[in-house]
């Protein structure tokens, strides 16, 4: 049995055509169980392993979710300054990272980064183009069916319509895909069955109105996305901030982070709800079904 859980965070806008909010009920997701993390960023998983990123450090976790690995110091030897990680992605045991230097919402020195699964150290970095028209990165998919890694963006202007490729072999860069209608405050990406999925902190937490995940139907040649409203995240009392997920096929599971109990202001935790001491982080475990 799984207890209701109070969830309090903060929301941003919805989307902008919001004739495509009506979600597609040919899957289900079911709630099945909710687990703490040390991290408020990102989860990705291979099947074997739970990896979770916070804005700061890497965790790996068992299938019981009995930590495994952890590192504290991630930003150890990049040519640019560094501080934050987004929501990540995991390839063949190698982590894909949307690495930056982030404050007050807003981002500069964007780098794709692969760690090593196990150890949770750098092994390299991707050649960022700067001329792409990103300012942020706030999550980062890999889709081995393509050979690409999208990036995307939180920040709510121009640049976060597009999801921004890199080949996932050669790791240069190969165009922007554009979005349609454009999601909102996009928190993280992946790519599952075929279609590319983002979660948005476009609720409002005080009034209690739900984040959601949108699904994106990619075009043959990558340059497109029909965007539609795939979940909205109603399990719980109260609301928090949406972040990263991952799915599992091999279970047929989708995992979702969520935070709670911190004010966020330009992305950043600034404070806490009453009640809170600190800012809570779970992973919710749902089944999927068809």
């Amino acid at each position: 049995m799984i207890a209701l859980i109070l969830i309090i965070g903060f929301g941003g806008c919805v989307m902008e055509n919001k004739s495509s909010e009506t979600e597609d009920l040919s899957r289900s997701y079911k709630l099945s169980s909710v687990h703490p993390v040390n991290g408020r960023q990102g989860i990705c998983t291979e099947g074997d392993y739970y990896w979770v990123s916070g804005s700061g450090s890497l965790t790996k976790y068992d299938k019981d979710w009995n930590v495994v690995a952890e590192n504290t110091n991630p930003f150890s030897g990049y040519d640019f300054e560094v501080n934050h990680i987004g929501d990540i992605d995991v390839w063949q045991n190698e982590l894909y990272l949307g690495v930056e230097f982030f404050m007050d919402g807003a981002g500069k020195n964007i780098q794709v980064a692969v760690y090593d699964g196990n150890t949770l150290k750098l092994k390299r970095v991707f050649p960022f183009r700067a001329d792409t028209g990103q300012l942020e990165c706030s999550g980062i998919a890999v889709d081995h069916i393509h050979n690409t890694v999208y990036m995307s963006s939180w920040v709510d202007d121009e640049s976060s319509a597009y999801l921004y490729m890199y080949d996932l072999n050669s790791g240069l860069y190969r165009g922007n895909l554009r979005m349609d209608p454009v999601p909102k405050w996009i928190q993280g990406v992946a790519y599952y069955d075929g279609s590319l999925y983002v979660t948005c902190d476009d609720g409002d937490a005080d009034e209690n109105a739900p984040d959601h995940m949108y699904r994106i139907e990619i075009s043959e040649d990558l340059s497109k996305g029909k965007v539609t409203l795939e979940k909205t995240f109603d399990e719980v009392l109260r609301q928090g901030e949406i972040e990263g997920l991952s799915f599992d096929p091999e279970e047929n599971r989708f995992l979702l982070l969520y935070n709670r109990g911190a004010h966020i202001i330009l992305g950043m935790p600034k404070g806490f709800y009453d009640g809170y001491s600190e800012e809570i982080h779970e992973v919710f475990v749902f089944d999927i079904s068809n």
